[in-house]
């Protein structure tokens, strides 16, 4: 075979990786819907239970601490043994969580359930690591494979937070967390029965089995500029995403007049968006400059946070906010992904994007539990909305840093 055809070869997409895409999809429609509904049950909470803003953005913090920590563990043995027993595991663990919960009659136990037990779990199902796996499947189209991949975070959300939102309101919150628990273990088989085989050792080009020691792949990533630039972007994305919107868009709705159902609705509008924006930088990132794309995102993403300290009294532009935010919401990970796989290695991915997504983690619970600190300080939320507004730019900056290069060396590993 000649050289170009090697190359070719080497270049190649995996058939079976659509299927793969297509379970992932679900497995993260379910799962993240469920783990936003923290959002959401602030307000039912707080009536029913007596429990404040402060009270449950500390349990939200609690979980992305947990997810930070457990996500590079989870990255790497996906790495060495595969996806399918990892997130069969997560979401048997996710479903439990759901069930307990229902129960619950103190907030220590949604700190232990939902906030520990479901922070591992969570952990295991995210869109990071699902970006790890299609890597393993894709070379040519990995941009817009592993943003369909992710979009489950999103078409979740769009499909089933009003659905959850309709059910909250009509049986009562405690009912509703059983039938969430139900979806995600029937949605388990179903996953499970899709992911079957990995791709063949060395398909890729200049891939290697993560088989050297943990202490020095985490040695080489900790040298590598690049990791460390997408680090530092991802732990703002999950600031002025996962840490302060996600959790904090429907109260702060709720604050400026809107009643529980239009904020869920809102929260629906912005997850639909996310679905476009996603697939759309998806698609880009196999073509165009990556570095600029994921700096533009950052950059549109701060001005968004403008709209969002003026929706008091305009429902036009509450859906404005969560039309534009959710467009430049999720479509950092295929972006992000697919550097990862060309500036880092794909034999590395679980434990690269495992350690990204820490990042993301901590910065999500920083910007939980600031969110609802600054709330019961000031009983608003616009320095909230300042200060991602001001680490978003800092994102985008960071961002540019980055060189771009589709050729680029793996992480030195050990043999």
């Amino acid at each position: 075979m000649t050289e170009p055809a090697r190359a070719t070869a080497k270049q190649s997409d995996d058939p079976r990786g659509w299927i793969v895409v297509g379970a992932l999809f679900l497995m993260l429609s379910v799962v993240i819907a469920g783990r936003s509904s923290l959002g959401l049950m602030m307000p039912f909470w707080k009536e029913d239970m007596g429990w404040s803003y402060g009270d449950i953005s500390t349990a939200g913090a609690v979980m992305m601490v947990v997810m930070a920590a457990t996500a590079p563990a989870a990255g790497l043995l996906i790495d060495r043994y595969g996806p399918r027993i990892i997130y069969g595991f997560g979401m048997t663990l996710i479903a439990v969580v759901f069930i307990l919960c229902s129960y619950m009659d103190a907030q220590w136990q949604l700190i232990a359930w939902f906030s520990i037990l479901g922070g591992i779990g969570f952990a295991v199902i995210s869109p990071s690591l699902v970006s790890a796996t299609v890597a393993q499947f894709f070379d040519r189209k990995i941009g817009l494979a592993t943003s369909i991949a992710t979009a489950g975070s999103t078409g979740g959300q769009l499909a089933l937070m009003p659905l959850l939102g309709f059910l909250v309101v009509g049986i009562s919150w405690r009912p509703s967390f059983v039938v969430v628990g139900s979806v995600i273990l029937a949605t388990l088989v179903v996953v499970q029965l899709l992911i079957r085989g990995r791709p063949a050792p060395g398909r890729h080009a200049g891939a290697k089995r993560a088989a050297g020691p943990v202490k020095t792949v985490v040695a080489g990533l900790l040298r590598d500029r690049t990791f460390w630039l997408l680090s530092g972007g991802f732990f703002i994305c999950g600031f002025t995403t996962v840490g302060v919107v996600k959790v904090h868009l429907i109260p702060y709705a709720d604050l400026c007049g809107f009643p529980p159902l239009e904020g869920t609705f809102a929260y629906g509008v912005l997850s639909g968006f996310s679905l476009t924006g996603m697939l759309v930088f998806g698609h880009l990132a196999d073509r165009f400059n990556r570095p600029v794309l994921l700096a533009s995102i950052y950059f549109l993403r701060a001005l968004t946070f403008i709209l969002l300290m003026n929706i008091a009294g305009s429902e036009t532009t509450l859906y404005l906010f969560a039309i534009l935010f959710g467009l430049f919401d999720y479509g950092t990970f295929p972006i992000v992904a697919s550097l990862v796989a060309s500036h880092i290695g794909r034999h590395v991915m679980g434990i690269s994007m495992g350690l990204i997504f820490a990042s993301h983690s901590l910065g999500g619970a920083l910007g939980t539990f600031l969110g609802g600190y600054l709330f019961e300080l000031f009983n608003r939320y616009d320095w909230v909305w300042i200060v991602s507004l001001g680490l978003a730019v800092i994102a985008g900056l960071l961002s540019l840093m980055i060189r771009e290069d589709r050729g680029g060396a793996p992480v030195p590993q050990a043999a």
